[in-house]
């Protein structure tokens, strides 16, 4: 980082975005692998808070690569500053008062630790969804699997690039049910974040 950057001090503070939206900011972080159903929930997550009233934002790991990560592969090195880049970006929408949702397959345990890090303790809610590789290949909704085995796609999380598992999500979600797994996650927030 250059020597030249000074940080300009806001007048208006985070507490004072959050209370004119109502809402106690954070990051709904998604994390599983490719076809477990991560963004499906997500967005019915997002679709029921805004209902509610609440000012939501999702963002999602294709639409990223789309714009803002871009010109980034799919290496480790890569990987590991998509998720970086993003971290950025929550503690931005934190910082204004929102209600962040993130479906990214973020493999890496050390990578989520960093999420985490940049936000204040309260604001990350690590979210597991646990579907098994067999079934997030039956479903293949991209055909990525496919290309993986077929060796068209390197470095595929769950085939030839690892998925580590995290250890103490704060909602671990385990069930097919959409709307159920919805609820759970409206519930948690309720005792959290509402």
């Amino acid at each position: 980082m250059s020597k030249n950057l000074t940080w300009h001090a806001s007048s208006i503070t985070k507490a004072q975005r959050a209370k004119l939206k109502n809402q106690k900011p954070c990051v709904l972080w998604f994390s599983g692998l490719s076809g477990s159903g991560k963004s499906t929930l997500a967005n019915a997550v997002e679709k029921k808070l805004f209902e509610q009233g609440f000012h939501t934002y999702l963002l999602d790991g294709d639409n990223v690569r789309h714009g803002l990560n871009k010109d980034l592969g799919f290496d480790e090195a890569s990987r590991v500053e998509n998720i970086r880049r993003v971290g950025e970006v929550c503690k931005l929408f934190v910082d204004a008062g929102m209600i962040v949702l993130c479906a990214f397959i973020s493999p890496f345990e050390k990578d989520r630790k960093l999420i985490k890090e940049l936000l204040d303790e309260d604001k990350y809610i690590e979210i597991f969804v646990d579907t098994p590789l067999e079934i997030c290949e039956k479903r293949d909704p991209k055909g990525l699997y496919r290309k993986a085995r077929n060796g068209e796609i390197k470095n595929f999380t769950g085939i030839d690039s690892p998925y580590e598992k995290p250890k103490n999500p704060h909602i671990h979600i385990i069930k097919e049910d959409l709307n159920e797994n919805a609820d759970m996650i409206l519930k948690f927030l309720d005792r959290k974040v509402k």
